[in-house]
C-alpha cells in the first residue's frame, strides 16, 4: 500500500474509532442511505444565475428550475477567488492558514481528515468528476472512483454529455458497492477558455456548442467594469459558456433522475468563486467571493425558497454533511454546520464571513484578508504598498488589456486600472448598495463606526483561526513592518518553487544542482523600458566570466505575462564583454508585459547564475 493511501487508510480507521458512523434511523429524522451530490461549477459568478437576478435572459433554465427545488442562500460565500485553495477549504472545512494549500500546489503531509476519509469513515462511496488535482491537499488520494474517467477514456471537460456519462457510473458503482454515495461532480465552464475562443482571445471551432450563444449586443455589462467593444465580446463567450454549464447540469440531474435515487438525495449546488475577469476572480470583493449556492433536500428543504438571513461559506459544508449523516465533527474544523437553516430554522452566529487571498497560481504572493456582512465589506491588503503590482490570471483577459487601452484618455478607467494593479491597503464598502465595490469609505467619518465593528470583527476571527497575518494586521499603521513580513511571504513562495523545479520527476540532475553552488554577478541584463508588438525586442547582456570558465551558454527566454514561454534564445560567450539577443514581440500579442529570464550554464539544473528582469509593458 502506498503512503498516501496508506495515510488515508488511517484516517478513516481514526474516524471509525472516534466514533463517526452512518446515522441510524431511531438516532435521527433522515434515513441512514441518504446520498449526496456535490456539484461546482468553475468560475460563474452567483449573478450570472437567473435565480440569483442575472440580466440577461435564459443563461441558467436548468440551475433555475434545481433552484426551484429547493433553497438558495441569497449570502453564500466561498472563502477565496482562486480555485485550488478555495476547493481545499470547501472539501476540509477548514482555512486555509491551517490546511497549508494556500495556492497551487500540493501539501503531502496534511494531517487533517479530508471529506473523502470522513465519509467514506461513514460508509459512503466517494467519486469525483473534475478538478480532481484541485480538491484535495495532495494526489493520487482515496477516492474510490476518478468519475472523469469512463471504460478507460478521459472525458472531455466541455461535453455536457459527458457528464451524464460520470454521474450514472458513480452511482452505478456505489450501488454495486452497497453504500449511499456521495459524488462530487465538478463542471469546467465557464473557466477559461470560454466557448468559442481560446486563451488568448483567438476564435476557434468549438465542438461542443451551448444550447444558447450569445452575442455580444445582447450582454450586460457587470458594474466593476466598463463598456468597450473587446469586454462586450469576451462577456458574450462567457455567458456562452454559462449557458454550456448549466447543459452540463441538466445531464448531471438526468443521470440522477434515470437512477431512481433523487427523492433519496441531498443535491448541493455551488460555484468555486466568481468570474474569470478583473476585480472578480483571484480576490477577495464581493463579486469575488459570492456563490450561487442552492440545496435541494426533498421532504426537507421548503420548494423555491430562499434564505435572506443567514450568511454561510464554503468552510461549512464538511460539518453540516456530518450532522445530516449523523457522524461525529472532527476537532480543529474552523466551520459549523448550518443544518438548522435548512429546516427553515433560525441560528445565531451567522452576521459574517471571513474571507482571504494568499497566492496565485504563479506563486506570486498577494495577501488579503476580508470580512464581509450582509451590508458591509472590509479589506485589509498588506501586499499593497504603491510599488508592488497584483499579478493574477486576469490580467491576460480581453478585459484587462482594453482597460490598459483606455485608461490613458479616461481618468476613471485610470483609476480603476491603479486600483487594480496597485490596490490600497484598506478598503470599506456598503455592498448593499454597492455591490460592484466602487466607493471606498474607509476614510469617510460618516461610516467609522461600521468600520470599527467590521476590523474587531477581522481581528477576532484572525485571533480564533490562528491566522499568521493577525500580527500584520495589528501592526496595519507600520508599513516597514508590513511590507518585511510580505517580502517574507514571497521569498518562502520562491524557495517552495525552486524545490518543486528541484524535485520534479524525471530531473536526472537534481544532485548535480545542488552540489553546484551558483556564482553571482557573472551577468546584468538590460530590457528596453517599452515594448511594442509585431517589433524587435533588443536584450544586452553584459557579461563578466573569467578566463577559468572558458566559454559558457547563455539561455535566453522571453515569457509572456502569464510566465509561459514566447521564444528562447542560446548563444554562446566568454570572458568580460556584450551579448545581444533579439527577439520577436508577436504581433497580435495578447497580454499587457513580457519578461525576460536568462541563465549561464550548460542547462539549467547546473546553471552559474539565473536572473529575470520585467515585467516590461507591450503596446499594440
Amino acid at each position: 500500500m502506498g503512503f498516501r493511501l496508506l495515510v488515508s487508510f488511517l484516517f478513516a480507521l481514526l474516524a471509525a474509532l472516534a466514533g463517526n458512523r452512518l446515522a441510524t434511523a431511531q438516532d435521527t429524522e433522515f434515513g441512514v442511505d441518504a446520498n449526496i451530490l456535490i456539484v461546482t461549477v468553475d468560475d460563474m459568478s452567483c449573478d450570472s444565475v437567473g435565480a440569483f437576478g442575472c440580466q440577461l435572459p435564459g443563461t441558467t433554465p436548468n440551475i433555475d428550475k434545481l433552484a426551484s427545488q429547493g433553497l438558495r442562500y441569497h449570502h453564500a460565500h466561498v472563502q477565496t477567488g482562486s480555485c485550488y485553495p478555495s476547493r481545499n477549504v470547501l472539501f476540509s472545512g477548514r482555512y486555509s492558514h491551517n490546511t497549508g494549500v494556500e495556492g497551487f500546489y500540493q501539501v503531502k503531509d496534511a494531517n487533517y481528515p479530508h471529506l473523502v476519509d470522513l465519509m467514506k469513515g461513514a460508509g459512503y462511496f466517494v467519486g469525483i468528476r473534475g478538478k480532481v488535482s484541485h480538491s484535495t491537499p495532495y494526489q493520487p488520494y482515496a477516492w474510490d472512483a476518478d468519475l472523469t474517467l469512463i471504460d478507460g477514456e478521459k472525458q472531455h471537460i466541455k461535453d455536457p454529455q459527458s457528464y451524464y456519462r460520470s454521474t450514472k457510473r458513480g452511482i452505478e458503482m456505489a450501488k454495486q458497492a452497497g453504500k449511499p454515495f456521495c459524488l462530487n461532480v465538478n463542471i469546467s465552464d465557464p473557466h477559461k477558455p470560454f466557448y468559442g475562443i481560446n486563451n488568448k482571445g483567438k476564435k476557434i471551432d468549438d465542438p461542443h456548442v451551448p444550447t444558447r450563444v450569445y452575442q455580444p449586443d445582447e450582454v450586460p455589462i457587470p458594474g466593476f467594469l466598463f463598456d468597450h467593444p473587446d469586454i462586450r465580446t469576451e462577456l458574450a463567450h462567457y455567458y456562452s459558456s454559462v449557458r454550456r454549464a448549466d447543459d452540463c447540469v441538466a445531464q448531471i440531474m438526468k443521470g440522477l433522475e434515470e437512477s431512481g435515487e433523487a427523492e433519496n438525495t441531498i443535491v448541493f449546488f455551488l460555484s468555486d468563486h466568481g468570474m474569470p475577469l478583473p476585480f472578480a476572480k483571484t480576490a477577495v470583493w464581493h463579486h469575488s467571493t459570492r456563490t450561487p449556492w442552492i440545496v435541494r433536500w426533498p421532504g426537507i428543504t421548503e420548494p423555491d425558497s430562499v434564505d435572506r438571513d443567514h450568511m454561510i461559506s464554503a468552510v461549512d459544508l464538511v460539518p453540516t454533511l456530518l450532522e445530516i449523516i449523523g457522524a461525529d465533527v472532527p476537532n480543529g474544523l474552523d466551520g459549523r454546520s448550518f443544518l438548522p437553516t435548512l429546516r427553515g430554522k433560525k441560528q445565531k452566529g451567522r452576521d459574517v464571513v471571513y474571507k482571504f487571498h494568499n497566492e496565485n497560481s504563479g506563486r506570486n504572493r498577494s495577501p488579503m484578508r476580508s470580512v464581509e456582512s450582509k451590508k458591509y465589506g472590509y479589506i485589509f491588503n498588506p501586499w499593497s504598498d504603491g510599488k508592488r503590482t497584483f499579478q493574477t490570471a486576469t490580467r491576460g483577459t480581453m478585459a484587462f488589456r482594453a482597460m490598459n487601452q483606455v485608461a490613458p484618455d479616461n481618468p476613471a478607467v485610470a483609476a480603476r486600472l491603479k486600483l487594480f494593479e496597485h490596490g490600497v491597503p484598506e478598503e470599506f464598502y456598503d455592498y448593499e448598495n454597492d455591490p460592484d465595490a466602487l466607493h471606498n469609505l474607509v476614510d469617510d467619518p460618516a461610516y467609522a463606526e461600521p468600520l470599527a465593528r467590521h476590523r474587531q470583527a477581522m481581528e477576532r476571527i484572525m485571533r480564533e483561526s490562528n491566522d499568521p497575518l493577525l500580527p500584520v494586521f495589528q501592526n496595519r499603521n507600520d508599513p516597514a513592518f508590513v511590507s518585511t513580513f510580505v517580502d517574507k511571504l514571497q521569498a518562502e513562495a520562491n524557495e517552495r518553487r525552486a524545490k518543486e523545479r528541484v524535485n520534479k520527476p524525471g530531473n536526472q540532475r537534481n544532485n548535480k544542482q545542488q552540489n553546484n553552488p551558483k556564482r553571482k554577478n557573472l551577468f546584468q541584463l538590460e530590457l528596453p523600458k517599452q515594448a511594442q508588438a509585431g517589433q524587435p525586442f533588443p536584450i544586452l547582456i553584459r557579461h563578466k566570466l573569467g578566463n577559468a570558465l572558458g566559454s559558457q551558454k547563455f539561455h535566453v527566454t522571453l515569457k509572456d505575462a502569464e510566465g509561459q514561454r514566447i521564444e528562447r534564445i542560446v548563444q554562446s560567450a566568454e570572458g568580460r564583454g556584450e551579448l545581444k539577443v533579439t527577439f520577436q514581440i508577436p504581433p497580435n500579442y495578447p497580454l499587457d508585459t513580457v519578461r525576460v529570464s536568462a541563465f549561464v550554464g550548460e542547462d539549467y539544473p547546473t546553471n552559474l547564475q539565473h536572473l529575470t528582469e520585467g515585467p516590461v509593458p507591450v503596446t499594440q
